[in-house]
């Protein structure tokens, strides 16, 4: 594996996709107390641990999003060249074809905007929950709020999750063989 695929795998399936799965974790939870009837008491050390729990997925979102913006997205964005080959631009390569331009122009344009909703949301939620965890339980209107920006923050983290690994298949970042397809996007020209 090269340097730039290992930063992908890192970035995607390492804090991109254990922040995913807390993060549904965190909605189910959020569900289950809403319509629950008011949860039992929670001992002080399964407090200091669900607060460990969800600063720990607070981290690891925003490591998902800054190791995506700052570490793989430049080589995602890097600027063709003249002459140079396409494949090892993936930017360019999706962009070459009609068939694949809407990865660009819909996955990246909502994992560049629209990531850095889901760690902002979940960093709120960690809070809320470290700071007045008896306030939550005993409010159904908080838990409400909390659960709409649990969804917020797993829809914020869903949508980039899936579209990477389009992504990814489509155009590395560490660059890609040309394929044997008859409609490979590999053989198109770039004009």
């Amino acid at each position: 594996m090269t340097y730039r695929g290992t930063w992908t795998v890192v970035h995607g399936m390492l804090f991109g996709g254990f922040f995913l799965l807390a993060a549904y974790a965190m909605v189910i939870e959020l569900f289950r107390a809403w319509h629950g009837s008011v949860a039992a008491p929670m001992s002080e050390r399964g407090r200091r641990l669900e607060s460990m729990y969800l600063a720990l997925t607070a981290l690891l979102g925003w490591l998902a999003v800054f190791s995506g913006t700052y570490i793989v997205y430049p080589w995602y964005r890097a600027a063709l060249p003249a002459g140079a080959d396409l494949h090892a631009y993936p930017r360019s390569l999706l962009l070459a074809s009609a068939q694949t331009a809407g990865l660009h122009s819909l996955g990246m344009e909502w994992k560049e905007h629209v990531a850095f909703l889901a760690p902002i949301a979940f960093t709120m939620l960690a809070w809320v929950f470290a700071r007045y965890p008896s306030e939550i339980r005993r409010h159904p209107e908080v838990r409400r709020t909390l659960l709409g920006f649990g969804l917020a923050a797993l829809l914020a983290t869903a949508v980039p999750a899936v579209v990477g690994a389009f992504l990814n298949k489509a155009a590395p970042t560490e660059g890609t063989r040309v394929m044997d397809t008859p409609h490979a996007v590999a053989r198109l020209e770039v004009r």
